[in-house]
């Protein structure tokens, strides 16, 4: 899609022209601009294509979704930081379908590079114990279910914590 320079250009030249359109009292036209400035910023800050990945990735639609994130060329350019780590996220899951190898690098990276929300740094690291359970590090798991805990203080979690935890009694 664009880049987020050519976004913050595009939503500076919309700005000037609300302004522009505000003082030739043209105030129809202004606001539209500034409806457009507005939209053009959200997307700065809300890439649309890991908005479409979230939303196939809820539908269960792992080939839309990888599909989705797959128009983001050059994602370390493309985002900035926090849109990054969300990609990195997604990325992670969707290839914890295929193969656990990528897909730990791609969780690991977005906690590293900063998840924003609780809920969503524990649903990475419930993944990475997943991930450690399947490779049969059980104590790696199991520090990593701890901290699960500790950032799912709704109880979201509280089902697949119980799952791996009596997988974990198995092995």
């Amino acid at each position: 899609m664009f880049s987020k320079y050519l976004r913050l250009g595009l939503t500076a030249l919309f700005f000037g022209l609300s302004v522009w359109q505000f003082i030739e009292v043209e105030i129809g036209n202004g606001i539209m601009w500034l409806l457009l400035a507005s939209l053009v910023i959200f997307t700065y800050f809300r890439n649309e294509s890991i908005l479409l990945a979230f939303w196939y990735l809820r539908k269960n639609d792992m080939v839309k979704a990888q599909k989705a994130l797959g128009r983001i060329k050059d994602p370390e350019n493309a985002l900035i930081r926090g849109q990054l780590a969300y990609y990195y996220m997604l990325s992670g899951m969707i290839e914890s379908q295929n193969g656990i190898g990528k897909a730990e690098a791609y969780l690991r990276k977005a906690l590293k590079t900063g998840l924003r929300m609780n809920h969503d740094q524990a649903m990475a690291k419930l993944q990475l114990a997943g991930i450690a359970l399947a490779k049969r590090r059980k104590r790696e798991a199991q520090i990593l279910l701890t901290e699960v805990k500790k950032l799912d203080t709704k109880g979201m979690l509280n089902d697949q914590v119980k799952m791996l935890k009596q997988q974990m009694k198995r092995i």
